[in-house]
């Protein structure tokens, strides 16, 4: 049998962005044998490697390495380009495997089309993509990180994030050591990466290693961080995240972010979302309703998510019925498909 060139994913199982491509890979019917997955161990700086940053400079996941289509045939020397944009990958991903694909696909799955097919919900698509979901309001490992707006969550983010935050620390600064010594030898690029990393991680632990101690025990400069952490994380939740919310539902159609039919932008929503309720204390058992419910009664400050959403269904069976959030409503649509299950099989993240 030829030997087919096949792309890999580098992903970390548990990176919202890695997911998106992982969904895309279940939704649009890839085989097992089709993509290789590897994992990429965030917790321990593996992504700050420079083997891995002659793959992507930037040090992110996911990344996805494809056969260019001329070197698909056998006998033909392989050469391959690295995809660094989950949009470019989801993307890829989406237009490499269809009806009438050339990939030589060995999965005899269906192959939806996820990309919208007018010029308005092309439009549309960008607009909650890149404007709303991969905006800086919505950085989602921001809210991760500034996941405490008082000192008793304050102190749970730190036992949550403190020792994976020191592994990180200690894999750049050996790093940063190594390539002043000579020991290995680095772009000045490379070597301002790792510091300007090893610098935002010193200022959120220089926050987090003094969680458990009460305000009036903090030095003067302690206290003043912690005051600006929790002013930054109140910006982040409260007046950020609620915006974004509110764009959003205002840009989607419902349930899905087009409509009735799944496409690129509930990808991203898929993995922008599960993070959002995940750290609002939200489980994959919950559903919709509930779900709004606990990610409105998170952010505070009596915010509110339109309620403005009614199925065609539910409007054809009953014309009282009460209206839900479109957050909502895409819940309990994303909930069912056996690509999120597939995952988020372990728990949500």
């Amino acid at each position: 049998m030829p030997h087919i060139p096949k792309a890999v994913l580098y992903y970390y199982p548990k990176s919202i962005w890695s997911a998106v491509a992982r969904l895309a890979i279940e939704e649009k019917g890839y085989g097992p044998d089709e993509i290789d997955l590897r994992v990429v161990d965030l917790p321990t700086g593996e992504n700050f490697d420079p083997t891995f940053l002659r793959l992507n400079p930037k040090a992110t996941v996911p990344v996805l390495i494809v056969p260019y289509e001329n070197s698909l045939t056998d006998g033909v020397e392989s050469r391959y380009k690295a995809l660094t944009e989950t949009k470019t990958i989801v993307e890829f991903l989406d237009k490499s495997r269809s009806a009438i694909s050339r990939t030589q696909t060995t999965s005899m799955a269906p192959a939806p089309v996820l990309s919208p097919a007018t010029i308005a919900a092309t439009t549309l698509c960008k607009v909650i993509i890149d404007d709303i979901l991969h905006s800086e309001p919505a950085n989602p490992n921001t809210l991760r990180y500034v996941n405490a707006r008082d000192e008793a969550s304050l102190e749970a983010l730190a036992n949550e994030t403190v020792p994976t935050l020191k592994q990180r620390q200690e894999t750049l600064a050996d790093y940063i050591s190594q390539a002043e010594k000579g020991t290995i030898h680095v772009s000045e690029k490379v070597k301002q990466l790792w510091a300007d990393k090893l610098n935002a991680i010193n200022i959120i632990l220089g926050v987090l290693v003094d969680a458990e101690k009460p305000q009036t025990a903090l030095s003067d400069q302690a206290k003043a961080n912690r005051i600006a952490f929790f002013r930054t994380a109140r910006q982040a939740w409260e007046t950020n995240l609620s915006q974004v919310l509110i764009q959003l539902s205002k840009e989607m159609v419902g349930p899905y972010t087009l409509g009735d039919q799944f496409s690129i932008a509930d990808l991203h929503l898929a993995g922008w979302l599960t993070r959002v309720v995940k750290l609002a204390g939200g489980t994959g058992a919950d559903d919709g309703a509930t779900i709004a419910n606990k990610v409105e009664k998170y952010i505070g400050g009596g915010f509110a998510l339109p309620r403005d959403f009614i199925t065609e269904q539910a409007q054809r069976e009953n014309d009282k019925v009460d209206k839900q959030t479109k957050i909502g409503a895409f819940w309990d649509g994303l909930r069912d498909r056996a690509s999120w299950k597939k995952v988020y099989a372990e728990g949500l993240f």
